[in-house]
Formats: C-alpha cells, structure tokens, sequence
C-alpha cells in the first residue's frame, strides 16, 4: 500500500499506517492532519508519511505514481474528482462508491475508455454481474437482473410506511452496512442507483436492466443470455468476496473462511418490484431516462432526504416525496465538465433542503 486516505477515522488510520507504512496519507482537513502527524509521532512511526488533506489530498492518493489499483470507497461524491483523476491518469480503480457512476457516469466513463482502464465493481450486485459475464460476449446478453431483498418493509402494510422509525429502516435483515445505504435498502433507492451504475459500467440499454426482490440475498444477480441460459452467482452475505474479486482480478485465490453454508439454504424467493411500495426505484430510472443533471440530482436529493429522515424531520415516504420535487425543479442542462456536476449538486441540495423544509412544517403541524 502505498498512499491511504480515510477523512475523519484518525484512530484506524493511524493503526493502518503503522501496520502498512504508505508514504502517503490524507484526511479531511488541517486540523485532523496537525492531530494525526501527533499521533504517529507518539507512536514512533519512522519516518512520518507524508500527510495530505482535504480534496487535494484525496487526488494526490488516487494518482500517486506507484499505485496501480485504486480503490474507490469514499462515501458520497467527495470522493468523485479523485477518482475521475485516477482513471484519467489510467489507474485501475476498484469501484466501492456509488457516486461516482451515479452522478457522473457518462464523465468517468468517456475517460476512462479514453485511458483504456476497466472499473472493477466492488459492489456485490455489480460484482456478481461482472462474474456472469465473463461467460459470454456482450452482444449475447438479454438482460441483466439486479436482486434486491426488499429491507425491513416488505411486507409492511403501506398505510404504515409514514410511522415507520430510522430504528426499524436501520433494521436490515441480511447486510450490515453504514447508515444511509441501509436506509437506501428499505427505499429501494439502492436498487435505482445500482441501474444507473450497471448502465454505464456494462454499457447496457436501461430496457435490460431489470430488479426483483429476492430476499434471501444468496443471489448477488444474474445474468440472462440470448439463448435463454441464465447464469446467477451465489455466495454468503460477506462483503469480503467481492472485495476479494476485485483486488485479485483476473485471477481468483483462495478465500479466507467466506464459505457459503449450503446446509442453511432451504428455498430461493423471487418478486416483482411494487411501484406504490417502491417508488424511489421509478425516480431513479426516470432520472437516468432525461440524463444530464438529473441523476446527480437524484444522488444529492436523496442524500438530503435520508439524512432529515434519521434526524426525524422528515417521514419514510417523505425521503421519495423530496427527491421527485428535486427533480422536477432541476434544471435540464448537459454536464460537460466535473465542475458542471459539483454545481449540480449543490443546487440539489439547496432545492432539497428547501423542500424538506415544506415537507417536514406540514408533519409538524399535522394533528
């Protein structure tokens, strides 16, 4: 490892400096720099790293001249310019972050074609596909299918869905995974996101790219060849194998103890998506049908909705209610350049915020 950034997680970062001596490291800004080079010093770390900060800090990690893989897991679109410099300078990167396809899949995209680099989906769902499609050549592809196992509401009756509490959307039932991703789960936002990433990764139609709710989550996806074949990959809910594919690809070494307990499998489900349950699903196809800004719109909205969500100022269907009046005041407008998408993305926010204003004042004074 050779250059490492991880924001605000000084205590881990400072453990896995000490334990993998890269000659970079970056966090969010000054203060937590001038706090972790105190660290390291107490910790007799020789010699120091050098420490870098801030959106600068994080490009200078993902184009450090000795890495040959990056991998891309910041949260949120901060860690997008970094990842667009990587794969402009022809780094392979190993794509964790949602962001960066969702808002900006056509920038990264031309790029990287341009610098001749595959992005390498750490995703389990993307993953799996990748998996399947090493089976066959991309003209013989029907369709892609995306699982999804429903989250915490499945089954909950509709009219319940405005009481439901972040305790119980945080709830999942398979993955253990940070705060708004889980919540992205119990709206099906994720499933949204990931159409707009396997659209731009697989260079597939959106007509191809088809979500069912299976929720035992032993099937990461599948994919459907012409033929009428479909291959499916299968494996526990452990977000170390694909990881592991990832880093090690082409090649597949062996795991270490993430083996799928066939004895504990006794029925695989499948269904439809419900549009009334789920409408964050139709919101994020939408978005990816107009193009332009509205998919960064999509990210950036809904990052605002989840977080007034788990603050309590906004209900669970509220999330979907301000990301469809997000994309119905955003302008239409192409994205030529990443300073056009960071534009795009602050008016987001500023309309989403606006809205979680109105929506969260009629809650409020609602008997």
């Amino acid at each position: 490892m050779v250059a490492l950034a991880a924001g605000k997680n000084l205590e881990q970062l400072a453990a896995q400096a000490a334990r993998h001596r890269p000659q970079l490291v970056s966090v969010a800004d000054a203060r937590f720099a001038d706090e972790l080079a105190g660290r390291l010093r107490a910790e007799r770390l020789e010699p120091l790293p050098e420490i870098h900060w801030g959106s600068a800090g994080l490009e200078s990690v993902a184009t450090h001249p000795e890495a040959e893989l990056v991998v891309s897991a910041a949260v949120g679109v901060v860690g997008l310019e970094a990842t667009y410099a990587a794969v402009r300078q022809g780094k392979q990167v190993a794509l964790s972050n949602k962001e960066v396809l969702v808002a900006a899949g056509e920038l990264v995209m031309a790029a990287a074609r341009a610098s001749k680099v595959e992005l390498l989906p750490v995703d389990s769902e993307h993953n799996a596909i990748h998996q399947c499609l090493r089976a066959g050549e991309h003209g013989e592809v029907r369709r892609l299918v995306l699982t999804a196992s429903g989250g915490p509401f499945r089954k909950t009756p509709l009219r319940l869905l405005a009481q439901a509490t972040p305790e119980q959307a945080l709830a999942h039932p398979n993955w253990r995974m940070g705060q708004r991703i889980t919540i992205d789960s119990a709206t099906l936002m994720n499933k949204g996101f990931e159409v707009i990433e396997a659209h731009w990764l697989f260079g597939m139609k959106q007509e191809q790219i088809d979500v069912v709710i299976h929720p035992q989550s032993t099937v990461h996806s599948m994919v459907e060849y012409v033929d009428g074949s479909i291959l499916a990959q299968l494996g526990p809910t452990d977000m170390r194998v694909p990881i592991q594919y990832a880093l090690t690809y082409p090649e597949r070494v062996p795991s270490n103890g993430c083996q799928f307990d066939w004895a504990a499998l006794r029925r695989l489900d499948f269904d439809e998506v419900s549009p009334r349950r789920f409408p964050c699903l139709g919101l994020a196809r939408e978005a990816l049908r107009q193009g332009g800004a509205l998919p960064c719109a999509l990210n950036a909205a809904d990052e605002v909705g989840v977080a007034a969500f788990l603050e309590r100022r906004l209900t669970f269907p509220g999330i979907a209610r301000v990301i469809e009046r997000v994309l119905e005041r955003m302008p239409r407008a192409p994205l030529a350049r990443i300073e056009d998408l960071l534009a795009a993305d602050a008016e987001a926010r500023r309309l989403a915020r606006e809205e979680v204003a109105k929506l969260g004042l009629k809650a409020r004074s609602a008997p």
